[in-house]
């Protein structure tokens, strides 16, 4: 066993935090957490898990699932391919493996939505095999450690980290030793503040040594970020609202959402009802609010959101949306731009 893993252990034993998928080797469960928990803190995704594990104790349950269940429940999450993957994935295995999880990396793998740390996560922690994970917890802490700095987000740094992580690994205990050092970067080895006079390893970090903690993990610049303007249309008509499905690989997919016009910039109220769709519809509409919600910050996209609610003096056919009642709308999955916007309004 590598000394910093032997010290990675020992000092999880002590320091682990009590979370329900570390008392199972279920894999649909612990896959169900890897899920939830990428791009999500713990304490938010917890309620999601056990929300998702009550509606569907297994993973045929999942499977047999109506789609807009799955959304709804996922709602808030963020991320919501992660729902789709989950979903598509659950099929394959109920169809390919009659309901039983795969118990092979290269299986687990093969399913829609993971990768190479969903795979060593699932493989490890449920079927105890020699897979170490890297995940953004465990880059930060073998870069400070090994004081690497080829950047985390290209191929190359990808390539040597995984390296670096296998050379730790605990082969006859992967599962501990992974989550030991996962945790050891969730709770000491943070992105701002890390304590390092508590880490365990610290003997063993050359940027803890060098005085360059802060400096590690290294990033190549970020993608260019694209602002878009929405303008969404609130159908108000007998106590019911007009929501559709967006379809299209964007943003948001499979999510409801009221009527959208983009528009290229910010426009004036003025401006947009100079729409033809909306000139149509003039005679037929009373303004009741327009709303701006703050900007809505996506890893690759701003969104600036205006809300305009429009009260129908008489019913209006809108191809491919769903009227439902307001009390009802809580029931279909909508983007979070959508749920700020009704809780505003609440």
């Amino acid at each position: 066993m590598h000394p910093i893993s032997k010290l990675l252990t020992a000092w999880y034993k002590n320091n682990k935090r009590d979370l329900p998928w570390r008392h199972t080797t279920d894999p649909y469960k612990i896959w169900l957490s890897e899920v939830i928990l990428q791009q999500t803190q713990v304490i938010q995704g917890l309620n999601y898990y056990l929300k998702f594990i009550e509606n569907f104790p297994t993973v045929a349950d999942l499977a047999k699932a109506p789609e807009d269940k799955v959304m709804s429940l996922w709602q808030g999450l963020g991320y919501y391919s992660r729902a789709r993957n989950l979903h598509h994935a659950s099929k394959e295995i109920y169809k390919n493996y009659k309901g039983v999880f795969p118990n092979t990396y290269n299986e687990i793998k093969a399913l829609k939505g993971i990768g190479d740390y969903t795979a060593a996560a699932v493989s490890s922690f449920a079927f105890k095999l020699p897979y170490a994970v890297v995940d953004g917890n465990v880059y930060r802490v073998l870069a400070r450690v090994f004081e690497t700095d080829t950047p985390i987000n290209s191929s190359e740094g990808k390539k040597e980290f995984q390296l670096l992580a296998d050379e730790l690994l605990n082969k006859n205990k992967p599962d501990i030793h992974n989550s030991a050092i996962m945790e050891l970067g969730a709770l000491v080895c943070k992105p701002q503040n890390p304590q390092c006079s508590i880490c365990p390893i610290n003997l063993h970090c050359l940027a803890f040594q060098n005085q360059t903690v802060l400096n590690f993990p290294v990033k190549t610049k970020k993608t260019k970020i694209r602002d878009r303007y929405f303008n969404y249309l609130v159908f108000n008509y007998k106590e019911q609202l007009f929501i559709k499905k967006r379809i299209s690989k964007d943003i948001w997919q499979n999510l409801y959402e009221f009527y959208l016009i983009e528009s290229d910039k910010e426009i004036s109220t003025e401006e947009l009802f100079l729409n033809e769709f909306l000139k149509k519809l003039k005679k037929k509409t009373i303004i009741l609010s327009i709303t701006k919600l703050p900007k809505h910050i996506l890893s690759h996209q701003h969104i600036y959101s205006t809300f305009y609610e429009l009260e129908l003096n008489e019913a209006i056919n809108l191809e491919g949306f769903v009227i439902v009642k307001k009390s009802d709308l809580h029931k279909y999955g909508t983007p979070q731009l959508i749920q700020k916007y009704l809780l505003k309004k609440k």
